[in-house]
């Protein structure tokens, strides 16, 4: 299964617009988060050929400016899109799904939305010591799995584990996305790497939130099975 980066802080090429947020294609049908700017995020997907007519689903992970951000300017270029969100998400949001024609989908729970394509639902987690609610993607192939962060707010190491609880047994392949410990010190970054490696995570994709730092220590630690991720880039899952 492809998934292909649509919009985050690097890009593979430098007529790619790059910004605060993140935003990918997965098996050229769902796009996973929006970034900040739709106008920024369309023109990405121009200038990666992205077919509109094959998308019919958006997945948002949170409910913050720099993932729903370009939601606006997909919902006006293409109507009726599914968009999953969280039931804590803020009223605001849906009714301005609504309005643009979308079909709001609001899941609390695990949820296969597309064959081997899960959401988690609804996370517990905190930002500036007030609730956030956020949602995960997850890829089962065979029996393993990659799962796929925006921010990671309720703790990257607590998402890992939720969809473990969900899939016992299986192996979680790669991890990528927001993992959101800009704001960490050095040890607490170096202990959740190292979780990830008792957890048997086998390769991951630090990005957007989850700070040069702790960029380093997963690249550090993980050597040959870090990976960067960058606008353009089109992993095979």
């Amino acid at each position: 299964m492809k998934v292909q980066i649509l919009y985050d802080k690097d890009s593979v090429t430098r007529n790619l617009r790059v910004g605060w947020g993140l935003s990918l294609l997965i098996d050229d049908r769902i796009i996973f988060d929006t970034g900040e700017s739709g106008r920024w995020l369309l023109g990405n997907m121009k200038k990666l050929q992205v077919d509109m007519e094959r998308i019919n689903t958006v997945v948002i992970s949170h409910d913050h400016w720099d993932h729903t951000g370009g939601l606006w300017n997909l919902l006006k270029n293409k109507e009726g899109l599914k968009v999953y969100a969280c039931p804590g998400f803020s009223e605001g949001f849906k009714k301005k799904v609504r309005k643009l024609k979308g079909e709001l989908i609001e899941v609390d729970g695990f949820t296969e939305i597309e064959k081997d394509i899960f959401i988690t639902g609804e996370i517990a987690g905190e930002y500036k010591r007030k609730y956030i609610g956020e949602q995960a993607v997850v890829i089962k192939k065979g029996e393993k799995l990659t799962i796929i962060t925006g921010c990671s707010h309720p703790g990257i190491v607590k998402i890992i584990n939720k969809v473990r609880e969900n899939f016992p047994g299986m192996e979680v392949n790669m991890v990528f996305g927001g993992f959101h410990l800009l704001d960490k010190k050095i040890e607490e970054i170096r202990s959740t790497a190292e979780e990830f490696i008792k957890l048997g995570v086998k390769s991951v994709g630090p990005t957007h939130c989850t700070g040069d730092d702790a960029e380093m220590v997963f690249k550090e630690l993980y050597k040959d099975n870090f990976i960067s991720i960058k606008v353009g880039l089109v992993l095979d899952i």
